[in-house]
């Protein structure tokens, strides 16, 4: 069984994530998806729109996704790739070089992101609306 993981914090989940998944587990047999806790993304200065568990409620829903691991700290990632035999480590572009160590493990690829969406839009969006409304 040829096993995929990817990893992120999918807060206000899109097409582009989805897109992602898609792609990542048509690589493979089995994906598993390291999702960012509340306190990984304090360390990393995010805060999520939705909570941990309503982000893991949502990701359960996608039939690409097998798994769903906490992720806590950086360092995890060789360790889950080793005890989750993993045969390819996936990330969005805007990370690429970034985890290259991992290719001492397994494949490690940098999918092309979907252009016209990110949370971060999505998110200054909502704000400047929030800004004209208040005008």
């Amino acid at each position: 069984m040829k096993k995929i993981i990817t990893y992120g914090t999918f807060d206000l989940l899109h097409y582009g994530h989805i897109q992602l998944l898609k792609r990542a587990k048509a690589l493979g047999d089995y994906l598993i998806v390291g999702l960012s806790s509340d306190e990984f993304n304090k360390l990393k200065g995010k805060k999520s729109v939705l909570s941990y568990q309503e982000r893991v409620d949502l990701l359960s829903a996608i039939k690409y996704i097998d798994e769903i691991i906490p992720e806590n700290n950086w360092e995890q990632k060789s360790r889950d790739v080793i005890n989750n035999n993993v045969s390819i480590f996936v990330m969005g572009d805007d990370w690429k070089g970034q985890f290259d160590d991992l290719s001492e493990y397994c494949d490690v690829l940098y999918l092309e992101r979907t252009p016209e969406i990110s949370s971060s839009s999505i998110k200054q969006n909502i704000l400047n609306k929030e800004k004209l409304i208040k005008m």
